[in-house]
């Protein structure tokens, strides 16, 4: 059937309820929060006259959640305004309400009784197609529905967000036996498209699969570090993104889950799992135990693996606790060789395995964990899935790490690892020296770019399902570029569309990159249809590459640096004037030197996470690979005839100035940097490239042509030029900024006003261009702009000097 979600009713407003009824507020649906009735009156309250009728004092529950999720971090909406899609009631009085919903999610506090409590009501008031959904994170779903009726049985099954799900893509679908097959397919389709989630169905099995063996990853890394005698800070930096896991890593993310609910799950998990070879390790260890009692449960309470205080120059400092003790210390930095020699390594596949297989204390560590993980996840099939794929999934999905456990496995290797996990009485599953006996060397493999998986059942590979309609690079790999250079590969993604992908460290702008997007340009003129600009990694770019400007910058090499930018300007400039379409698909961090190349794209397919921005002023220059220039160009397109022209280009230069940057994909749209009408986002991040090569065939399909130069952009002159600087010195008086930034502020002025003119006047992009080069070239010599690129590179920190 034609199903749409238009109406979605939230039954619980905890944090979790109120993240979910956000993010269905963000794709445009109307959401009904529910929670129970309040029956306390405040002082504000009286004050007012109110009384427990009120539905002001009824619905204080619901509103003060939802208030409180709004207001925290990471935001849970995508632009403020999109709250007003949500309404607030309570289970008391707006339940019947619940008859217009297309969907019911059920997310009260993880009790079975107060749960099938709830949805008896639920029945009383539901249309009968109603699709209803428990959020739970471990109650069986099974439980929850005896006593309803067979229509709730069939449109019923568990869906599990994870926290926070504007973020987290994993959506765990786990169906009973009585949940009808179309309504499985549906929520797996809408959650992928609409929802931009990863569904994975499960098995009704305790924890279900990611947090199952995310858990057991927590719990080894904790047995472990007792047995080795490891510092928390050098467990998280082996567990963070030096890996490929989460930046938060183990430690820092037990404080922000809160160590309490850990320890529920894995006291879950050991009291549900009697047959589970590894229940042992569930147990909790008594540093954790000693935690509860003391109350440090983490962010919830202030402290807990880490506790966040004021040193005495009130700067803000984390302290780490020392386990042997149980006192709160100054973080040290963890050192170890192995990590030292990897982290120029770009590639994670090289690097996992040249961090694995050495022969230091990190090596031993990161060997004994994934041997350990190798072995649980094999004995995991078919217990929790029958599909190996659905492990690396939710894994992924769930818990934010780039590469899966079985693909992990594929990267160390299954000769290599299989007498190794032997030594350590660590075998794995007899399924696995089955595939290993038939000749197979990995869990995946690629034929002809698409990504096969061995499936247990059949002892073949077979295709992922759902993946058809995703481009993976990481498949392409395996066969011959296009073009390629030290740091850029040119991927045929087929249907006369190309991808360039960039290659260095978080994608910085260098003369490489430049060379590799002018060179994919010419290619694709040449035989191909156009060409889609993007990457599968973090981060679509961090900018330009400001350590080798640095250099040169400090060995006074100014004609290198005027070429440096003149060539970045070229290359901008070439995406502008091609011969064939070509489509910028950001995600992630896309700032500086990345955002250019995105403002001068012909279309741009964002992820909807994307943080994109031109923030050259934080280090102490303007933007000069037209960036600039664009924004000046796009206030004189908006200016309209008969209104006060200053106010829109004001705008856009304090997006530049503030160094502003989008919070998200539809915020770039209010700085200017996304145009409405043109350019768009997608939820599911998988989807991204797939989406901007349709779009590149699009354009080519409806006969693309070079666009004309612009000659026509409206420059203001003395009159914006005036008003610019009056407001930078009063900036500057006030103390708001320091001298340096008023500096950066009256040379970005004079760029986007077209320099001294006597009137305003017309001109044409290298004109500005010239202007904001020129402007670029006095002020990255300037000592006090070294000194804030000298701290973002030692750093990290913008200095405010």
């Amino acid at each position: 059937m034609n199903r749409k979600i238009k109406n979605v009713t939230v039954l619980g407003s905890g944090v979790m309820g109120s993240r979910i009824a956000c993010h269905f507020a963000n794709i445009g649906c109307s959401v009904l929060l529910l929670d129970i009735a309040s029956e306390k009156m405040t002082d504000e309250d009286l004050q007012k006259g109110l009384d427990l009728r009120s539905s002001k004092v009824r619905n204080s529950t619901v509103n003060n959640n939802i208030q409180s999720v709004i207001k925290s971090n990471p935001e849970p909406l995508y632009h403020p305004s999109f709250v007003s899609q949500i309404k607030t009631g309570n289970f008391d009085d707006d339940l019947p309400l619940i008859k217009n919903s297309d969907w019911i999610i059920e997310a009260v506090l993880e009790n079975l009784e107060v749960k099938k409590r709830l949805f008896e009501r639920v029945e009383e008031f539901r249309s009968t197609d109603t699709l209803i959904t428990s959020n739970t994170s471990g109650i069986p779903i099974n439980s929850m529905i005896a006593g309803r009726s067979q229509g709730f049985k069939e449109h019923f099954c568990g869906v599990h967000f994870f926290n926070p799900p504007r973020y987290l893509p994993l959506m765990e679908i786990i169906p009973t036996q009585y949940t009808r097959q179309d309504i499985i397919d549906f929520l797996s389709d809408y959650g992928d498209l609409f929802l931009g989630k990863t569904p994975v169905l499960c098995k009704d099995t305790p924890a279900f699969i990611a947090n199952r063996v995310g858990l057991f990853n927590m719990m080894a890394v904790f047995r472990l570090m007792q047995e080795m005698k490891l510092k928390i800070s050098e467990i998280d930096l082996l567990t963070g993104t030096i890996t490929g896991k989460t930046k938060s890593a183990t430690f820092r993310t037990a404080d922000v889950v809160g160590i309490d609910t850990m320890i529920k799950v894995a006291s879950n998990i050991f009291n549900d799992c009697p047959d589970d070879e590894s229940r042992e390790l569930f147990q909790i260890p008594d540093f954790i135990k000693k935690l509860e009692s003391n109350n440090w449960l983490g962010d919830k309470t202030g402290q807990g693996f880490y506790k966040k205080i004021k040193s005495p120059s009130g700067e803000k400092e984390i302290l780490e606790l020392n386990l042997d003790n149980f006192e709160y210390q100054t973080s040290s930095k963890a050192k170890f060789p192995s990590v030292t020699a990897a982290k120029p390594v770009e590639d994670l596949h090289e690097r996992i395995k040249m961090l694995t297989y050495s022969h230091d204390r990190a090596g031993e560590f990161l060997k004994k964990l994934s041997f350990m993980i190798f072995k649980y996840v094999s004995f995991r099939i078919p217990e929790i899935a029958d599909e190996l794929y659905k492990l690396d999934d939710a894994v992924k999905a769930g818990f934010g790490w780039e590469i899966g456990p079985f693909e992990t496995w594929d990267i160390l290797g299954l000769d290599k690892t299989i007498p190794m996990m032997e030594e350590l009485n660590l075998k794995p599953d007899t399924w696995v020296y089955e595939l290993h006996r038939k000749g197979n060397k990995s869990f995946y493999k690629t034929v002809n770019g698409r990504k096969l998986y061995y499936d247990i059942s059949s002892g073949e590979y077979k295709n992922i399902p759902g993946k058809d309609n995703f481009i993976i690079l990481d498949d392409y790999r395996c066969t011959k570029p296009v073009w390629t250079n030290n740091g850029t590969i040119l991927h045929d993604i087929g249907d006369g569309i190309l991808n360039l992908e960039f290659r260095t460290k978080m994608n910085s702008i260098g003369s490489e990159v430049l060379e590799g997007i002018s060179k994919s340009i010419e290619i694709a003129e040449k035989d191909f249809k156009g060409l889609v600009i993007g990457n599968d990694s973090q981060n679509f770019s961090a900018g330009a590459n400001l350590a080798m400007m640095f250099m040169l910058a400090n060995e006074q090499e100014y004609d290198d640096i005027d070429l440096a930018v003149r060539t970045f300007q070229n290359t901008t400039m070439r995406i502008r004037y091609s011969d064939i379409p070509v489509v910028a698909a950001p995600h992630g961090l896309a700032l500086g030197g990345g955002c250019e190349i995105c403002l001068h794209s012909d279309k741009i397919v964002a992820g909807a996470e994307t943080y994109i921005g031109l923030v050259e002023v934080g280090v102490g220059i303007i933007p000069a690979g037209g960036g600039s220039k664009e924004m000046t160009l796009r206030a004189s397109d908006n200016y309209k005839e008969g209104t006060i022209e200053f106010p829109e280009l004001q705008n856009y230069f304090l997006s530049i100035a503030q160094a502003k940057v989008s919070t998200s994909a539809y915020k770039a749209f209010e700085l200017g940097i996304f145009r409405k009408g043109k350019d768009e986002y997608v939820l599911n991040r998988n989807r991204i490239l797939a989406e901007a090569k349709k779009a590149a065939i699009e354009l080519s399909d409806l006969g693309y042509t070079r666009p004309a130069k612009r000659e026509n952009i409206k420059v203001l002159g003395r009159s914006g030029l005036a008003s610019m600087l009056v407001g930078a010195f009063s900036y500057f008086k006030a103390n708001y900024i320091s001298e340096h930034d008023k500096k950066i502020a009256e040379k970005l002025a004079y760029v986007m006003c077209g320099g001294d003119l006597t009137s305003p006047a017309l001109v044409n992009e290298q004109y500005l261009l010239d202007l904001e080069r020129e402007a670029f070239l006095s002020l990255i010599t300037e000592k006090k702009t070294l000194e804030r690129i000298q701290s973002i590179l030692t750093t990290g920190k913008v200095l405010r000097n």
